[in-house]
């Protein structure tokens, strides 16, 4: 299969975080990707969207932007805010870690990003943004060269 991509744009407003995940999911499909596939392709676009509009722009309203790239049997999802990034990278990747306890986060959403996708790297610089790119390779395809 030859290399295909799709770019996304959109406020950081939670109603957005739906549509995002339907998206990315629909360009997924054309890789003919089991529904547990899907699943996870939906549940990690899910935290990291979340992620950037409830801790990258915590104090106001920015751009959440999700690019995708198909190529062979795999699809590359990179999730990117301008917002006050991440001070501590590791920390924030510690299962159960959360910087907004009061908002009843459950501290897991990397944690999930890296369950369901093959590769997951996060880059932040403060006061910049926060960029996670998240691989998912196909079992159900044969690799094509």
């Amino acid at each position: 299969m030859e290399k295909n991509y799709m770019k996304l744009e959109f406020s950081s407003k939670s109603s957005n975080e739906s549509f995002a995940r339907v998206v990315v999911a629909a360009f997924a499909s054309q890789l003919d990707p089991t529904l547990e596939e899907l699943s996870d392709i939906k549940t990690a676009v899910s935290e990291a969207v979340t992620n950037a509009i409830i801790h990258g722009y915590e104090y106001g309203e920015g751009v959440v932007l999700v690019e995708a790239t198909i190529e062979n049997n795999s699809i590359e999802i990179i999730i990117q805010d301008n917002g006050k990034g991440i001070d501590d990278i590791d920390k924030a990747m510690e299962p159960f870690y959360t910087s907004k306890p009061d908002l009843e986060r459950s501290g897991m959403g990397f944690t999930v990003m890296e369950t369901f996708m093959d590769e997951l790297v996060v880059e932040s610089n403060i006061e910049k943004g926060t960029k996670v790119r998240m691989v998912k390779k196909f079992k159900s395809l044969p690799y094509e060269e």
